[in-house]
């Protein structure tokens, strides 16, 4: 098996980092007209600036209006608005699902894609893939393209504006990356590119569990005061930078398939990708028989920076069995990341391991 790394071309973070926008949308050689897709708060925040930036380097834009859910009926449209606006250019603007639309509508139209994250509330950014949900919410399907962004631009004061939940939720994805990766890495599994782990993400995935466990806590007090601090700058680049190529080029376990089996039960629809990642590494911890000594630590750091550890913190604290089955089988389904661990899962592993992860996190 071949090691395969990947990454967007260029990456840029920092204060008022949209103001460059165009600046350094030319110095990749790209034009307009672009479509840009973004939701109405968004536009209404970040106009002006577009505006600005985007008219000083002669790019001519329009706005498609985003409608919340990364789901086929918005690709679609968003693939007509693009076609209508004679679009050489895809530039997302938002969270997560936004971004993630903004991806399939380039990919479909074979356009240059540029991400712009509001939130550093999860890895999608860098990575060369969508998460697609029905319309109603539910996990549906992964869409994999064959390179990653053109650019991703970060600016760390619209990320600072945004409530602390956003920042924290960007934390319980970005923690899962090492230990997953550590799991594929030692079943000698493909990672998301099909490939083996590079050292390089290898080492990645490390520091960017480092680098939460250091900053987490000094991050989230930042964003609360909505301030740029150096705490705050290194929990954005792990979150979006580190954690997006440390899962994509370092490989996926239980933690994310827990996510996408979670998203089955309505009460969970409120809650972020991040939060339920954060409770799925739990289950994964339990289900490879992890010390309780690591254990504690994940759980630990959840509590302090506000992720959920347990069903009630995901709004399940009365939940049958039914559902918990019925999320385990999501979980274990053909061609879930649950199955890049080193020995079978078992949708009766998966209830175990949900089970018991709530009663160790409700102890403690």
């Amino acid at each position: 098996m071949l090691s395969v790394f990947c990454s967007p071309a260029r990456y840029v973070q920092g204060r008022n980092a949209t103001e460059s926008l165009g600046e350094q949308i030319k110095h990749l050689g790209l034009s307009g007209p672009a479509l840009v897709v973004a939701s109405a708060s968004v536009r209404a925040m970040l106009e002006q600036r577009w505006q600005a930036g985007l008219a000083a380097n002669g790019i001519d834009y329009t706005v498609h209006q985003f409608g919340g859910e990364c789901s086929q009926v918005e690709i679609d449209s968003g693939i007509e608005a693009a076609k209508v606006a004679g679009a050489r250019l895809v530039i997302g603007a938002g969270g997560g699902k936004a971004l993630d639309t903004a991806r399939a509508i380039s990919s479909e139209l074979g356009l240059p894609i540029v991400n712009c994250p509001t939130l550093a509330s999860s890895d999608a950014p860098c990575s060369a893939l969508s998460v697609a949900y029905t319309p109603d919410g539910v996990f549906e399907r992964l869409i994999f393209y064959p390179r990653n962004p053109d650019l991703v631009l970060v600016d760390t004061t619209v990320i600072a504006q945004a409530p602390r939940r956003f920042l924290v939720s960007g934390m319980g994805d970005a923690l899962a990356t090492w230990y997953e990766a550590r799991t594929v890495i030692e079943a000698r599994n493909p990672n998301q590119l099909g490939g083996a782990t590079t050292m390089a993400a290898q080492a990645l995935a490390k520091l960017c569990c480092e680098t939460l466990y250091a900053d987490g806590v000094d991050a989230a007090t930042a964003v609360d005061a909505n301030a740029v601090t150096p705490a705050l700058e290194r929990i954005v680049e792990a979150n979006t930078l580190l954690s997006g190529l440390g899962f994509e080029s370092g490989g996926l376990a239980i933690a994310h398939s827990v996510h996408n089996g979670l998203t089955a039960a309505p009460p969970t629809h409120d809650f972020l990708h991040g939060e339920k990642v954060a409770f799925g590494l739990l289950v994964q911890l339990v289900v490879e028989g992890r010390s309780a000594e690591e254990f504690e630590e994940v759980r630990a750091f959840c509590r302090a920076v506000g992720l959920p550890t347990r069903l009630a913190d995901l709004g399940l604290g009365e939940i049958d069995e039914e559902t918990i089955v019925r999320i385990a089988e999501l979980t274990v389904a053909p061609g879930e990341t649950a199955h890049h661990e080193p020995f079978p899962v078992t949708a009766d592993m998966i209830v175990d391991g949900i089970k018991a992860a709530d009663a160790l996190a409700s102890q403690r």
